[in-house]
Order: C-alpha cells, then structure tokens, then sequence
C-alpha cells in the first residue's frame, strides 16, 4: 500500500497564499496567571524532533530502507507496545497540535480542525481548518501546511503511515479545507489524525533545527531544552486558542520514581505524572498513617494528593499460536483460562483498573465486558485438559520480563494446581527477552498493550502471536469495512467477541496510571497521562 501512497493527488490552494502573521499578536484570552508550574518525569527527550517524516528519513539513511514498519508485526519491539515516546508526550497539545485531539475519557475532539464531516460511504473526509492559527514564528498556518504535512509523511513511508489507509487524494480547495479522499473506508482516519500523523508542521519553515528548537502552533513554546534532562515550556503570547494558565512550565527529568516521590514531597517540583504504582501506594499509605484523605505532607506544610486514572493499557498473557506450540490447540487455551484466576490477579496488582476479559477495553470503541466468557474453575479446566495425553501435556514455556515476575508466579503456581502440564517459567533481561519473542520460541508470555484500536494485532498473521482464525480475520475485516463510527464500534465488539471465545490470549486486567501533585496544583490531569500530558490548564492555585 505505502507504494501507491507516494504517487497521490496533492493540491489545491497554493502554498503562495501564505501570509506572514504579526510577530507577538495575541488573539488569545488574557490569563492571569504569571506563575511557573513544576513538572517532573523519568524520561525528558533526547530530541524535540517529533516530525513523523524527519524519522523516517534518519531511520532510511542509517538503515539503507524505508523507515516504515508495521508495529503489529514481527518486527515490532514488544517491549514497547505499551509507550509513548516522550518528545510525543510531551510536546503533541502543548508545543504542535494535531487536525484532531482526545480528551480524558479517550474520546475525539477538534484540533485545529474545528470540525470535520464525514461522506455516507465513508471515502470522504472534510476538514474546517480553525482560522487565526499561526506557527510560533510568526507563520500563518493554514490547509497548505495541513496538505505539506501528511505529504512528507506519506512520501517518507513514516512509521504506522498505513494507519491513514488507502489515501487517493488529499487536498485544500481553500485555507480553512482539507479533504482527504480514500479509495475505501477507514473509521479509524480521525483518530489517526490525533498522533503524529495528524500533527501540523510549517511548510515554510527554514533554518529550524526540530531536535532542539519548536516552531509549532501550541499554547507554549519551547523556551529551553537540555537533551535528557530538562525542558522549558513558555506561554504563546499568540495562541489562536485560549492562553495557557501558566506563564512557563518546567519539566525536569528524575532518575526513578523515587526521586520523583521526594521531590514532590518536598516542594522541588509540583506535579508528578505517570507515577510507578509501588511508589503511588507508598504514598497514599503514608497519607493514612498521617490522618490525611488521598495525601501526603510535602516539605512546604501543604499535602501531596494522589490520584489514579483511566487508561487503554491492557496487561494479557499473551500465547503462541505457532504450529510448534502448546497453544496452537483450543481446548488448552481455553482450559487455561478457566484454571487462571484473572479476577484474583486483578485484585492483587496495585496497578489494576479491573479485570478484562477481552482485548478492548473500557476506554476505547466497542468495548464489550467478557469476564464472565470464562469464569474461574478449576474443575472444569481439568476436565478439558484430561482429554489429552500425558506425552502431549508435559510442559508449558512461560517467558517475562523482571517486571511481570510476580505475575507470572502466580499464574505458574495457578496452572500447576492441576495435574499437568507442568510451567518452565523464565524472567529474562529486557534484550534477551525481546530476542526470544521475535524469535518465536516461546509458548506464552505476558505483556502489555497501550494503543487505541490495537486489537487488530491479533489478526495479522505475522504477529508475534501468530494468530491466525479466519472468524476473527472476517469480523475485523468487516470492522474495518465501516463507514461511520457507531458501526466500528458495533463491529468491533463482534470481532472482540470472536478473539475473546477462541481464547486468542487471556486478558487478565486493565492498568490504571498515577499522578502526585501538591495540593495547591489545578487543572492537571489524571487519565491517559502515560500517552499525552496535556499541560494548557495547568496552574497553581
């Protein structure tokens, strides 16, 4: 597919028509908040450069290939499934802005498209591009640099350019509209649209060096940056939107979590996100024992409030369906997942949002609750695993990382309370461990999936997972067939459905993400800061 991408139609009003906004012009509210806001993090980045073309290009030039690749194949790093690089995190909402946004609960928004329609059989999209829009330096932005943009994303084959689908134009008859046609529907466009692909960069803009400087269209500009270590946001004296709460934000990087929990106990930093659950239980705990509610005293006389919130990240014990595996036959997947108690492994982790019982979660489209598809019995489980021969049910090969040991544990002791098979469990150094899944030889695992929409992994058959049924293949080629929303969404849970009763993997729990902030902090958020940390209404109260 990226092959034909390069030979689309781009055009429309010229890139000619720019104008060149007054340097310093604030069409945004007034705010009256001079205040600077403290933010501390474990992963500051080492570049700013968040262009997903300007990738591509250095991944091509060192690798002597394409920089695309397919995040739900082989070649995907499992260790990352369930991250976001930092420079996105931080600066998509805050330094660039996207043609569309998600808010707390995972659901989309206007960005710089202030809205968007969308054609009956679903080939269409209409953009409305927000009008007073300009680039930090001055530049006004406009459809040009909507229509550039997505250009030097497809002609790069950028990484998880496919997510924009089978493109066949994309165009700006004026300054305010973009509109992208496609040769089939895709209802996942405008989501795409909220991540990097989606991001605005100027198509004027020379002499800009991305991995230490910005020239985005933000509430805040990048006033100063120290690769890996800190970063300083300024307010946007000319935001098109409504001005950011703080006049600066600073973001430092901490070596841990525990750095991070002293540091807002003491009132060198404000805020904390993203914060591990062993230390945000540690906290809270030392909030009881001091007779506060949901805090902990900071070094300033004021309280720490922790908080946690909603994200897409789903913890599974993934299987191996490979030929050679134990997996590849139903009846053991499905007897597994009646001997693991996921509800008790659940209410065990201090990470847990809620036990999941299928590979949507409550957050994303066509969510469906499928706990009770395989409810913990251990009877049952049993019986099914009777039918087979001792030859054939001898040992099962379970392969993590330190950080799912204890999981993992748990699950091996719950499988062995049966009679056979017996589980070779194995924690591995993140290297090897990744080595080993790539490789194949391993029949289960467990690990983390943080994406909106990456249920489809499991039906691309060169997947780590090597999933193939062709039920599931059908129901997703039918969610994908949608031309509307509310039927991805129907569709969706179908396909969701089909994974979760052929027992694809066992879906153990979601994982909810942390934040400490000292009382005296406003307007940050608690949800889904492990993908986005949107900073704009952030401010000291």
């Amino acid at each position: 597919m990226v092959a034909l991408l390069s030979a689309l139609v781009w055009g429309g009003w010229s890139v000619l028509h720019h104008r060149i906004a007054w340097p310093g012009f604030d069409g945004a509210a007034a705010s009256s908040n001079d205040g600077t806001v403290k933010v501390g993090v474990t992963d500051v980045p080492e570049s700013l450069d968040i262009r997903p073309f300007a990738a591509a290009a250095s991944t091509a030039g060192e690798n002597g290939t394409t920089g695309a690749t397919n995040q739900l194949g082989s070649s995907a790093d499992v260790t990352a499934l369930d991250t976001v690089p930092s420079a996105e995190r931080l600066l998509i909402g805050n330094v660039y802005e996207t043609l569309v946004t998600t808010d707390q609960h995972n659901q989309l928004k206007p960005g710089l498209a202030t809205g968007w329609t969308v054609s009956e059989d679903g080939l269409t999209y209409t953009f409305t591009i927000a009008n007073g829009a300009t680039f930090s330096n001055g530049h006004t932005l406009d459809a040009t640099d909507v229509v550039w943009s997505m250009q030097q994303s497809v002609v790069a084959k950028a990484s998880g350019v496919d997510a924009l689908g089978d493109l066949r134009s994309v165009t700006n008859p004026d300054a305010h509209t973009v509109v992208i046609a496609l040769g089939q529907p895709n209802p996942t466009l405008p989501r795409a649209l909220a991540g990097p692909l989606g991001a605005v960069f100027d198509a004027e803009g020379t002499g800009i060096d991305y991995a230490t400087q910005s020239a985005g269209s933000g509430p805040f500009i990048v006033d100063g940056f120290r690769p890996g270590r800190s970063l300083t946001l300024k307010r946007n004296g000319a935001y098109h939107g409504t001005a950011a709460a703080s006049a600066a934000v600073t973001i430092t990087a901490y070596d841990d979590d525990d750095a991070l929990a002293q540091a807002v106990r003491s009132g060198a930093i404000d805020w904390a996100p993203g914060l591990g659950a062993d230390v945000a239980t540690t906290l809270r705990q030392g909030a009881q024992s001091e007779g506060q509610s949901g805090g902990q005293s900071d070094g300033t006389g004021g309280k720490v409030t922790v908080s946690a919130g909603a994200t897409t990240s789903k913890v599974l014990l993934a299987y191996n369906h490979g030929n050679d595996s134990l997996l590849s036959d139903e009846q053991v997947r499905k007897a597994f997942r009646h001997q693991i108690d996921a509800t008790g492994i659940a209410d065990s982790q201090q990470d847990s949002g809620g036990v999941l019982g299928g590979p949507i979660s409550a957050m994303e489209p066509g969510y469906e609750d499928l706990t009770g598809l395989f409810p913990y019995d251990t009877v049952k489980a049993q019986s099914m695993l009777a039918y087979f021969g001792d030859e054939y049910l001898t040992t099962v090969n379970l392969v993590v990382t330190e950080r799912w040991r204890s999981v993992a544990e748990t699950i091996k002791n719950q499988i062995e309370q049966g009679a056979r098979p017996r589980v070779n469990l194995e924690v591995l150094p993140d290297a090897d461990y990744a080595a080993r899944i790539q490789a194949g030889t391993w029949e289960m695992t467990i690990l983390s999936m943080n994406g909106t929409d990456d249920a489809g992994m499991f039906v691309d058959t060169d997947s780590i997972f090597h999933y193939d049924d062709a039920e599931a293949q059908q129901a997703y080629a039918s969610a994908r067939a949608a031309t509307n929303e509310t039927d991805y969404a129907a569709r969706m849970k179908t396909y969701a459905r089909a994974l979760s009763e052929d027992a694809a993997a066992d879906w153990l729990y979601t994982r909810v993400c942390f934040t400490a902030a000292r009382a005296s902090l406003a307007g940050y958020p608690t949800a889904m800061v492990d993908q986005r940390l949107p900073l704009a209404e952030v401010r000291m109260g």
